[in-house]
């Protein structure tokens, strides 16, 4: 890239390191107006080999270290939540979103107007039901428990 006007950090996995990180300062840093785009704010997530960091840390880092804010276009953003409901075509009271993230998937879906119920599966962890700020509308084992759950209130 010859002109390069922002910064985008995604999930690069393996791609993260300290070279790639300092290029993406060093390109914020010479910006006269620069401008941080992350596609999420996660902490981590779950693989079958253990926890992984996810983008957020290495969106805080840029964003402490060039004294900028990202514009976070992913989860917990409420555009994220609101062009789904948008796409689906129904309201936040129509909807009820099902995840394993309660800062992310339950929070960010809650301060949308959404019900969320939070899964004890993948990066669940048991303090997340005493979470200071986010209480999950209900938890739920797997996500067939989720859907027989839902199929018993439907018509409610």
């Amino acid at each position: 890239m010859s002109n390069p006007n922002c910064v985008v950090i995604a999930d690069a996995g393996e791609g993260f390191s300290y070279q790639n990180m300092n290029k993406a300062f060093q390109l914020l840093m010479d910006l006269e107006n620069p401008v941080l785009i992350s596609l999420g704010k996660g902490r981590y997530y779950k693989e079958t080999s253990g926890l992984m960091l996810d983008v957020g840390p290495y969106m805080k880092a840029l964003e402490y270290a060039c004294g900028v804010e990202a514009e976070v276009v992913g989860k917990p953003s409420p555009e994220f939540f609101n062009s789904a409901l948008q796409a689906m075509g129904v309201e936040a009271h129509q909807a009820i979103m099902i995840g394993d993230d309660i800062v992310g998937d339950v929070g960010g879906a809650q301060r949308c107007g959404l019900r969320a119920l939070q899964v004890r599966t993948g990066k669940f962890r048991p303090s997340d039901e005493h979470h200071p700020e986010v209480k999950a509308d209900g938890y739920v084992d797997n996500l067939a428990e989720a859907v027989d759950l839902l199929l018993q209130h439907a018509d409610k």
